[in-house]
């Protein structure tokens, strides 16, 4: 199996269900197959080596969809570039994964003119709608002219690279992670079997399809299952809420950030999210404080939770289902792979130990694209066990808790100190409408807790009230020593709040990375 057997099955089985709605655009299952088919014919004729890297960079709309799958049943890879990218970044990404091809929304021309000579290869331009096209670019429906709907008769083996992402970013350049069709097969069957989906689900695509989560989990699993999907281009809470209401959505994925901006948004409406049956999260943990204030506003959405990473996912997986006592955890083990937490010499620990989380299993990523440095780095144990650089325990039921990421975690004089914990007690208070910890220096301890805080509109409280409330939720050696208002914190283009954007200032001068 490969990835392009998802719409190639699907169409056979429901050629006339809806398939694709957005940017005025309405595809049924064949119609998508027909066009991802053509593209896949022309890419081929380009006649580039195995493994050649098709790169895109566009918002959500059916034309990336078409793209992946059309790139899927090829020989190539297909990469797939942040729209928030600057010039500088794209040189980056480009020249890193040595792109032959990218297709690009004509949104982006201007960028890209400015990357073309920095580029140290040359690279095909098509465009994916009919805007003012780059200099030599070709518009993708000339590119394809002429080429059969039929699919590819040379099919990718399991064991292929399937495509390139991008980690999160939130420290320096991201790293390009590789995967097989076989890995994105298993991620899609997984989240299929986790998240609670069906046929009939009228599903929203609202995080980027460039993350793996919103490509691989979610838009993924919705073509394996052969539900229709709404692709929005852009994140908006109130344009979310109009959609909703609008084509009968019944399944979102989000990240905790939307679901935040979703809740506290002055025209939020519960009536016209009243078709919303099932709401994933994944992407960034999300604190009991904010998933039981986003509960409250939505009593009648199943959420269910996904936890994993651009190198593995799903890894694990929680519903409602599993019970109140279990909210706090990100679920159990997805059904094709397997989970461990180490100690820092690579032992395994015992059920209730904490340490780093560990995976291996088939959803496994094949490298770090020439990097084979950090490759090594992240496959350092024995056995096939991946680290990933998160720290949590496995209960005696085996529900994972994930207590932070290692980064994250600082030690304030011979404590380990998780700013989650912290966070989880600013959002208890009604003032607070986001949140983010993280290290500082101090001369006594090493480093202290520090908070950035968005207040809730027309909220009032003071610095010290605030840490005066944090005490009395978590132990006072972790209260934060300073807690900073503002009126935004900065994000990746998935949400993550960039921790390392917020320490930086404070870190200058002193020895500590960020």
């Amino acid at each position: 199996m490969h990835v392009g057997d998802f719409l190639h099955d699907s169409a056979k089985r429901a050629p006339d269900r809806m398939a694709l709605v957005g940017r005025n655009e309405r595809l049924t299952y064949a119609e998508f197959e027909a066009r991802a088919n053509r593209l896949a014919n022309a890419l081929i004729d380009l006649r580039l080596e195995k493994g050649a890297r098709v790169a895109i960079l566009s918002t959500n709309c059916p034309e990336y969809a078409i793209a992946y799958f059309g790139i899927a049943n090829t020989p190539y890879i297909s990469a797939h570039c942040s729209t928030r990218s600057v010039p500088g970044d794209l040189v980056y990404v480009l020249n890193r994964i040595g792109a032959d091809v990218l297709l690009l929304e004509t949104r982006f021309a201007a960028v890209i003119e400015q990357v073309l000579s920095q580029l140290e290869r040359p690279l095909k331009l098509i465009t994916l709608d009919p805007g003012g096209n780059p200099e030599g670019a070709t518009y993708i429906e000339d590119f394809v002219s002429g080429y059969p709907e039929d699919v590819p008769a040379a099919k990718p083996d399991q064991s292929d690279g399937l495509a390139i992402t991008l980690t999160g970013g939130t420290t320096g350049f991201p790293k390009a992670v590789l995967v097989s069709h076989k890995a994105r097969c298993a991620s899609a069957i997984a989240a299929a079997d986790g998240l609670g989906l069906d046929e009939s689900d009228v599903v929203i695509a609202s995080t980027p399809l460039f993350h793996t989560a919103g490509l691989f989990v979610w838009f993924g699993s919705s073509v394996l299952l052969g539900t229709t999907i709404v692709l929005p281009e852009t994140w908006d809470p109130a344009e979310f809420m109009r959609i909703v209401d609008a084509e009968n959505v019944t399944a979102a994925l989000l990240v905790p950030s939307q679901l935040n901006d979703l809740i506290a948004h002055p025209e939020f409406s519960a009536e016209k999210l009243k078709s919303l049956r099932n709401i994933g999260y994944a992407g960034a943990p999300m604190s009991r404080a904010l998933l039981d204030r986003v509960r409250a506003k939505l009593p009648d959405v199943m959420f269910t939770e996904n936890y994993g990473q651009s190198e593995a996912c799903p890894i694990t997986i929680r519903t409602d289902e599993h019970g109140e006592e279990k909210l706090t955890t990100v679920g159990k083990v997805s059904c094709n792979a397997e989970l461990g937490i180490v100690d820092g010499d690579g032992k395994l620990l015992s059920a209730g130990e904490v340490g780093e989380i560990v995976t291996r299993g088939d959803q496994l990523f094949d490298e770090y694209f020439n990097d084979p440095e950090e490759t090594a780095k992240a496959f350092s144990l024995p056995d096939g066990w991946l680290l990933t650089g998160d720290i949590g325990f496995i209960d005696e039921d085996g529900f994972l808790n994930l207590v932070d990421r290692s980064k994250d975690m600082l030690v304030s004089g011979a404590e380990n100190v998780y700013p989650a914990e912290i966070e989880n007690a600013l959002y208890q208070h009604a003032a607070v409408a986001e949140c983010a910890v993280f290290g500082i220096p101090d001369e006594r301890w090493g480093e202290v807790p520090a908070a950035h805080v968005v207040l809730a509109p027309g909220a009032l409280i003071s610095e010290s009230e605030l840490i005066d409330f944090c005490i009395t939720k978590i132990a006072r050696f972790k209260r934060p020593r300073i807690i900073k208002f503002v009126e935004s914190l900065p994000k990746t283009p998935v949400g993550k709040i960039q921790k390392n954007e917020l320490r930086s200032p404070y870190w200058e001068g002193h020895e500590k990375s960020i």
